[in-house]
């Protein structure tokens, strides 16, 4: 599982709910993110911020949830 969908379902939230959360329109760019799609650097750190993680964890870039 894609670790945005992985943090998301942690947390309790839908699609819809993560895309209201961090100002977005449509669920359909949160489904985006989860499938690889760009994700502009300000939902990038409002994602960091909600899901108290690192960015690097969110991209995929490492495994670990937290900057050491």
């Amino acid at each position: 599982m894609n670790p945005i969908a992985s943090e998301r379902v942690r947390i309790g939230l839908s699609q819809e709910d993560l895309a209201e959360k961090i100002g977005l329109k449509s669920r359909a760019t949160v489904a985006s993110y989860e499938n690889g799609g760009e994700i502009p650097g300000s939902k990038l750190v409002a994602m960091t911020r909600l899901f108290k993680c690192s960015a690097d964890y969110l991209l995929g870039l490492t495994d670990n949830r937290t900057v050491s």
